[in-house]
């Protein structure tokens, strides 16, 4: 069976996320264990136990990479098969690139820690945030965006998720101030989500560079096989790519919906690993093919299930 791998971003975390993995399975214990030397906190008590720290980006993102590397790993090892590809939703590009071999664990746990405090303490003069729009098409959403960009306002596409679900970045103020023109857009909603970094967006090209430096320390020339680029939406497989198109990711819209339509021939099946299923649900409203998903070890059992069916 031809499957793709894809790993959720941020937004994807939960207490109690890879606890049955970790209970179940001696890799995930080993992993966890490697992952609370490196971070030099208890990775455990930090997924398992109800707590601040989670919800912070510098946690968050190393957490939700842990669980998504601990997850497909299990299911290459009992499934006896490689995806031909990976593919990733901002952060989980990330995860992505781990999976192909191109950063160990242990340096992908370190660089997106780095990159998780790089984008909290990128802040500006003014609050920022995302937007999530719906209902409305791309191509009029983006002529919107930019008669607002024309008019002074620091908004932009962040997002493609699936049709009729883009996320916008900016200034919280202007963001807000787009919702006067719900009615004649014809959005079903626009709704100002719970986070106060403008992800993917021109506000953090301060950070692109330093990024760059932690990235340059931490890969290594070994793909197994090719990443999407959130970017682009081409797959790419050396060191140079990576580090060109994860610091561009910063400052770029995700194509994830793009990405998922392009490849879609090549696969039979999508697997989402890592908790929830989050991506799943975008890929339903996105191709025909199947999507799976492995976050414990009941989910695990029925993505091998379809392998031998």
């Amino acid at each position: 069976m031809r499957y793709a791998i894809v790993c959720p971003g941020q937004g994807s975390q939960a207490v109690g996320m890879g606890k049955d993995l970790h209970d179940n399975f001696a890799h995930a214990k080993l992993a966890f264990e490697e992952a609370s030397d490196v971070l030099q906190t208890d990775m455990r008590a930090l997924l398992f136990e109800p707590n601040e720290k989670l919800g912070q980006s510098q946690w968050t993102q190393p957490a939700i990479l842990l669980v998504s590397v601990v997850a497909a790993h299990i299911l290459e090892h009992e499934s006896g098969c490689k995806p031909q590809f990976a593919l990733g939703h901002s952060l989980g590009e990330i995860s992505a690139v781990c999976l192909a071999g191109a950063l160990s664990l242990r340096n992908a746990l370190m660089l997106v820690s780095k990159r998780g405090e790089l984008m909290q303490n990128a802040q500006t003069a003014e609050p920022a945030g995302m937007m999530v729009v719906m209902g409305v098409a791309d191509s009029v959403l983006e002529n919107f965006v930019q008669e607002q960009q024309k008019q002074g306002k620091r908004v932009w596409v962040a997002n493609y998720n699936t049709d009729g679900q883009v996320v916008l970045a900016g200034i919280k103020a202007d963001l807000q101030s787009l919702s006067a023109a719900k009615e004649t857009l014809k959005a079903k909603r626009m709704l100002l989500l719970d986070i106060s970094v403008a992800s993917h967006c021109p506000l953090l090209e301060p950070i692109v560079e330093p990024f760059r430096e932690l990235a340059k320390n931490a890969l290594v020339q070994a793909f197994d096989f090719g990443v999407v680029s959130n970017v682009t939406t081409n797959k790419y497989d050396t060191i140079a790519q990576a580090l060109e198109l994860l610091g561009l990711q910063l400052v770029s819209p995700v194509r994830y919906k793009q990405c998922v339509q392009q490849y879609q021939d090549e696969v039979d099946v999508w697997i989402e690993c890592g908790h929830g299923n989050v991506l799943r649900g975008l890929n339903s409203r996105l191709t025909a093919k199947p999507t799976l998903n492995v976050s414990d070890s009941a989910t695990l059992k029925e993505t091998l299930n379809r392998f031998k069916g």
